[in-house]
């Protein structure tokens, strides 16, 4: 009778067949996985270099995870103080304290085991909360599902953005180099430059063309409260809506990337939008998540697995490769160069 294996010793298999097609290939390899259980979704990463952690934002709470090791130091659940345990997003400021976004809870702010929650009665926008980001002078940004709160630096007071956007779902914030802020929403993306606002959708070149000729959707993604399941958020017929845009980043030579629903990811160089989908060799073209590392490269989790873009040519990761699903919602890099991916089930952590 032939032995079965273990599921660790079946992935371990797997593990090291993978690394050893990709060391022979010359591209990223999968080095570790590490499981959060068959129905619980990973859609945050933030490393805290200071720390040296790892943060999972997932739908069943908060881990914190030590980056030289890859054990778990802390796990937070409304037992230990945060408002809700679906984390959507998981922001830093420079003042130490960690930003958990939650589904329907607000934010829940944490330092030196202290909590503080923020609710719309204190002038957060919503309850359901999607993106964190800081500017230069300490100004701390939130998106929400009713638009953007800008936190003042200096004296903590939100203040509230809809109608300058263009649309109030924002899922996604990033600050360019010039101190400029960028938003990924549900109808596009906008810039805030200090003091005006510039928005551009599909019609301006964002999300590349329908060629599939799939059907229009606007039931996708994360979600509306009323539009959408968030427990299953991408399965199903394929749909296309490029204005929808999940993730937002501004890169180290000025560009910054968008990724959209169906129209791949999109790159705007300061005077027109190019795109770039999996006939260029993109893993998938909803791309959840874009991340950049030390050496420039950009990361896309997508609908499909990982890919690597060195400006030149994608290298994509999927679930033959050792990832434990095939949806990557989260992406962030750590200080040694690795780079970690979050998916329904757990975390991977990959070599370049």
């Amino acid at each position: 009778m032939t032995p079965r294996l273990s599921r660790r010793a079946l992935i371990g298999a797997v593990l090291a067949f993978a690394a050893t097609l990709a060391a022979a290939q010359g591209g990223p390899r999968v080095k570790d996985v590490y499981e959060v259980g068959p129905t619980v979704y990973v859609r945050a990463l933030t490393v805290e270099k200071a720390r040296a952690a790892l943060w999972v934002g997932t739908s069943a709470g908060v881990h914190e995870v030590d980056l030289a090791n890859g054990k778990l130091r802390n796990t937070f659940t409304r037992k230990e103080g945060l408002a809700n345990e679906y984390v959507f997003a998981v922001g830093l400021d420079r003042d130490g304290y960690k930003w958990f976004g939650t589904n329907a809870g607000g934010v829940s702010r944490y330092k030196d085991g202290k909590w503080k929650t923020y609710f719309p009665m204190h002038g957060l926008a919503d309850y359901w909360i999607y993106s964190f980001a800081q500017q230069k002078n300490g100004d701390f940004w939130i998106g929400t599902w009713a638009g953007v709160n800008k936190v003042d630096g200096k004296t903590g007071k939100f203040s509230t953005y809809v109608k300058e956007l263009v649309n109030e779902w924002v899922y996604g914030i990033s600050v360019d180099a010039q101190d400029r802020v960028w938003f990924g929403t549900e109808g596009g993306v906008s810039m805030f430059d200090g003091r005006r606002w510039v928005s551009w959708t599909h019609k301006d070149g964002l999300g590349a063309p329908n060629t599939d000729n799939l059907p229009f959707s606007a039931n996708t993604g994360l979600g509306t409260r009323t539009r959408h399941d968030l427990s299953v958020s991408s399965e199903g017929p394929a749909t296309y809506n490029p204005n929808y845009v999940f993730s937002i980043l501004s890169a180290k030579d000025g560009s910054v990337w968008a990724g959209t629903w169906g129209g791949g990811a999109a790159r705007w160089d300061g005077k027109a939008w190019t795109n770039f989908t999996a006939k260029d060799g993109l893993a998938g073209n909803i791309v959840y998540s874009v991340a950049q590392d030390a050496d420039g490269a950009l990361w896309f989790g997508t609908n499909n697995g990982v890919s690597r873009y060195d400006g030149k040519a994608f290298a994509s990761l999927g679930m033959k490769e050792g990832l434990l699903e095939r949806n990557v919602y989260a992406v962030a890099v750590a200080p040694d160069g690795d780079i970690w991916v979050g998916t329904r089930k757990g975390v991977a952590r990959i070599a370049r």
